[in-house]
């Protein structure tokens, strides 16, 4: 079978003609195999969901136990049958439940990565590796100026200025799933056992990863807080909130901004982001060329982000490689270039639903934010 067969890009995303279904679409279809929680792939009204069982959790916490007609939890390396097609789901070590989604039929194998990272990350299972004819790469930070720091080293800056600054909350501004709780469990890890206090819409998802068994240590509400318990504290906030009037309570606080973006000094600038921290949930140039050759596949498709680049590598490596120029993903990591559409919808919601009154405010696009190839929207 020719993997043109097998999977195609098609308006809605990616769709096996073999199996009738689509991966990560994003409008309603009738099945969908969801790779991760994230609502750049993970989407509502979908007639049937096929994801992990921590997917599904995290799709119905954020839209409600009715989100799709019917759901099904797929174990990892389980093989199941789709519309005549063998799929697997494999850890993308990117968030909670994250997956890769191999599809195999007729001695042809493709593996759609979704978003995912390599590097251990006490929040998700590690990434694995699986071999295939085809592998379906992002490419958030598919150019070399992007290499990831120990993500360690960049919480031990944060708590660095805590010991300068103890009388300073230290705002960090984190993607609401996934990220967030990241930076908990590494500020743990570095020794601080202190209590993190979450903005509201924070709260239900990092509930969640705690009933999960992820370490998080003393977690408290930022309202209610007294001042002085937020001086010198670790406050975690969506990106859009640290310039919204919900970070006026706190006096003099220090700007922390979590994510890829941040490697780009001019971004932190321009947000006014005092404390960059360069940790991402996305592979970095060489963490994507280390995992597109573990798999051993002959041929590589590109969904987003620095399409061209990471074509053009692969091409001088002898690999058979395109750009699909598919629209709609890299919502989680783009927020951080200004545009800040999921907080509007995602993060909003969360706050929303619990009754927080602290949801953050979409802000305007920025000329520096995602490449045309990228969503242009958080």
């Amino acid at each position: 079978m020719r993997p043109e067969d097998l999977l195609q890009p098609r308006p809605e995303g990616l769709y096996s003609p073999a199996g009738d279904f689509h991966i990560d679409p994003m409008r309603p279809v009738r099945r969908a195999l969801v790779t991760h929680g994230h609502s750049d792939h993970a989407r509502a009204g979908h007639g049937a969901v096929l994801a992990t069982r921590q997917t599904l959790d995290i799709m119905a916490i954020r839209y409600g136990a009715d989100f799709a007609g019917a759901t099904q939890a797929a174990r990892y390396g389980e093989r199941i049958e789709v519309g005549g097609v063998g799929v697997s789901f494999h850890p993308a070590g990117h968030i909670l439940g994250s997956a890769q989604i191999a599809v195999e039929k007729g001695g042809c194998r493709i593996v759609a990565s979704g978003d995912y990272k390599p590097g251990p990350d006490p929040t998700s299972a590690p990434f694995e590796p699986v071999a295939c004819d085809v592998f379906i790469s992002e490419a958030t930070f598919g150019l070399p100026v992007y290499r990831h720091p120990d993500p360690l080293a960049e919480i031990g800056r944060l708590l660095q200025s805590l010991a300068l600054f103890p009388e300073r909350a230290h705002l960090v501004g984190a993607y609401a799933l996934g990220k967030a709780q990241r930076v908990m469990a590494l500020a743990r890890a570095a020794g601080h056992d202190a209590p993190i206090f979450l903005h509201g819409a924070m709260e239900r998802l990092t509930d969640y990863y705690v009933s999960e068994g992820i370490a998080l240590g003393e977690l408290r509400p930022v309202r209610g807080a007294a001042p002085a318990e937020l001086a010198g504290a670790i406050v975690i906030c969506p990106p859009s909130a640290m310039g919204d009037v919900w970070s006026r309570r706190f006096p003099d606080p220090v700007a922390a901004f979590a994510s890829g973006w941040m490697r780009i000094r001019a971004r932190a600038r321009q947000r006014g982001v005092e404390l960059p921290l360069v940790i991402s949930d996305h592979a970095d140039w060489e963490g994507l060329q280390a995992s597109i050759r573990a798999t051993g596949c002959s041929e590589l498709w590109v969904t987003h982000g620095e399409a061209d680049a990471l074509v053009h590598w692969a091409l001088r490596e002898g690999l058979a490689a395109r750009p699909l120029h598919l629209v709609g993903y890299g919502e989680e990591e783009a927020e951080a270039g200004g545009t800040g559409a999921e907080a509007g919808t995602g993060e909003a919601a969360d706050a929303a639903a619990a009754g927080t009154g602290e949801a953050a405010v979409p802000e305007p696009g920025d000329a520096d934010g995602p490449s045309a190839s990228r969503k242009p929207s958080p």
